[in-house]
Order: C-alpha cells, then structure tokens, then sequence
C-alpha cells in the first residue's frame, strides 16, 4: 500500500501535465513512472528532476541512452531495488 500521495496523470494540471506530456513523449510510455508522479507536489522539484535525468539519461555522450538504462537496471538490481 502506498503511504506517500502521488498525482495521476488525470488530476495533473498545468505545467504537471506539460511534464507529464514530455516525460511519456521521451520515454515511448504511455504512463509516468511512480517517481515522478510523488514529486509533482512540487512542480519546480519536479521539473528539475526530471530536466536533469533527461540530461543523464538521454543527452549525447560517450554512453548511449540504451546502454544507461542498462546500467542503472543493474545497479538497481544489484541493490535489491524492488522498485
């Protein structure tokens, strides 16, 4: 059971749903991830988080996108994320 409040994709409003809009669009999802959806409390907290995942994750470097979700898969699993 959840103990922390999160805000659906229904009830975002506003920025959260542009958020929302460009977290889906940059992921080829048709959900936002639980992470995301507890921090839109806080819009500003919430576009900084995920403007700076986006730079992690997605911006050019010597990784590629696919091969950095593969490694923080692994971390995940490797720290018994049940996430």
């Amino acid at each position: 059971m959840a103990t922390v409040n999160m805000v659906s994709e229904k009830e975002a409003k506003g920025k959260v749903r542009e958020i929302y809009a460009d977290i889906m669009n940059s992921l080829a999802i048709d959900f936002v991830p639980n992470m995301y959806k507890v921090m839109a409390h806080r819009p500003a907290f919430l576009e900084t988080q995920w403007e700076n995942s986006k730079a992690v994750m997605r911006e050019p470097g010597k990784l590629d996108p696919l091969t950095k979700e593969i490694i923080a898969v692994a971390v995940s699993a490797v720290m018994g994320c049940d996430y």
